[in-house]
């Protein structure tokens, strides 16, 4: 078996376990897939449609990719690679660019502001063409970097789940790469030579935070290569009697549960739900 051919093996078997696992896709879903022209969301594109292909057409597949007015794009061969693999697709025309460069100083990240715009602008999309489900590119390594940014830059633990109910409850999000290993991706986008476009926005910014938690997760895995995989398996195992949240863990009645107990020898009423 080739390279080629084991990671495409690798990869499908965990999309398809993670959709499974939090039953992210069902019979006559309309699926949107946002393609931004990168190697994760062309790598899910390409997965997905196999998926939908080997499902007999289950659910129904559409791309959508934002031409976000930045300088140089050029999106010819990604609408030809489309073409060639018979994915209805829609290239949007929307200047964010604009907006962000005019917004955002130079000295700041414009990571923030054009994910909000970019966001408004596939929620908008999805709900005036009935997509039920929108689809994203981010994968394992994403999400535990999510984590640490959150836990070290804005004290709290939360990080990209694999489902989501947008706060508004008119969209599901969908994150199906969310087992799947960055570096894989990268070595099958690579092979699968793919026509890849290149962010001119933020791609300019270095030291970027989120670069600098990577680069020491990836410090700590040269040295335990389990690390990314505990700290995914982490999100997926809280403890909250381990933690300090009270808002899920009753502190206040700990001494009447132990009260309790010791009367009438029974385990106490509260369990860690771990």
């Amino acid at each position: 078996m080739t390279t080629l051919a084991k990671l495409e093996k690798k990869l499908l078997h965990y999309t398809g376990k993670a959709i499974a696992d939090f039953n992210m896709i069902q019979k006559g879903d309309r699926v949107m897939l946002c393609l931004s022209g990168g190697k994760d969301s062309f790598t899910l594109l390409y997965l997905l449609n196999l998926l939908r292909r080997r499902s007999n057409n289950k659910f129904e597949l559409f791309s959508l990719t934002l031409d976000q007015g930045q300088p140089g794009w050029d999106d010819s061969g990604l609408r030809a690679w489309l073409e060639r693999h018979r994915i209805p697709f829609e290239v949007y025309k929307q200047d964010t660019y604009s907006v962000v460069i005019d917004k955002v100083p130079e000295s700041k990240t414009y990571c923030s502001l054009c994910s909000r715009l970019r966001r408004g602008s596939i929620y908008t999309y999805a709900g005036k063409h009935g997509y039920t489900k929108i689809a994203l590119g981010h994968h394992r390594d994403d999400l535990i970097t999510s984590l640490m940014m959150s836990i070290l830059y804005n004290g709290e633990v939360k990080s990209m789940p694999p489902k989501l109910l947008t706060d508004d409850k008119r969209h599901i999000v969908i994150r199906p790469l969310a087992y799947c290993q960055e570096k894989d991706i990268a070595e099958f986008a690579e092979l699968m030579e793919f026509p890849i476009i290149p962010c001119n926005l933020c791609g300019s910014q270095e030291n970027l935070a989120r670069q600098r938690i990577k680069q020491l997760i990836n410090d700590l895995a040269a040295e335990n290569e389990k690390i990314p995989s505990n700290m995914l398996h982490a999100l997926q195992a809280l403890q909250p009697s381990q933690l300090m949240d009270k808002r899920h863990w009753d502190f206040k009645r700990l001494e009447e549960q132990r009260r309790n107990a010791h009367d009438v020898g029974t385990a106490p009423a509260q369990t860690d739900p771990s």
